[in-house]
């Protein structure tokens, strides 16, 4: 099957487009442009998952940072205690000591998981967040 494809043109700070090159190398892209898609069909089903979903659900959330970037730390640990409600499990890695792998279990309100995740991509010093959600049933009442 033949896919046809669009050239299309962005900006990006010279950093970034540092990091993101540096990143391609790093997980074996074959190029620029399948690094996009790959980040944009994330994007999108992410997107997809948190406008269907509603009730409950279980999700992980793999997070990573710089492992010079001591103050994630403390940030995350507030993060944590905020959304104790839905937090079920948490551990942090250092990976070849230069990063930091975080690991989130959640379960509880779609809605709030999704401030969870929110929070986290907004802090300072995050390079990735990976989620993924499970729909779950409400256990009837007896």
């Amino acid at each position: 099957m033949v896919c046809l494809m669009t050239v299309i043109s962005i900006t990006l700070p010279n950093d970034l487009l540092k990091k993101f090159d540096l990143f391609i190398k790093a997980r074996g892209y074959y190029s620029r442009s399948e690094a996009f898609r790959d980040a944009i069909r994330g994007l999108i089903a992410e997107a997809e998952v948190a406008k269907s979903e509603t009730g409950l659900v279980a999700a992980t959330m793999m997070i990573t940072c710089d492992y010079a970037r001591r103050d994630v730390d403390l940030r995350m640990s507030e993060v944590r205690h905020e959304f104790d409600d839905i937090v079920v499990e948490n551990f942090h890695r250092h990976i070849d000591q230069q990063y930091c792998l975080e690991v989130f279990i959640a379960e509880g309100n779609h809605q709030r998981v999704l401030e969870l995740i929110g929070r986290i991509r907004g802090m300072r010093g995050i390079q990735e967040v990976k989620a993924t959600f499970l729909p779950l049933q409400a256990q009837p009442v007896s």
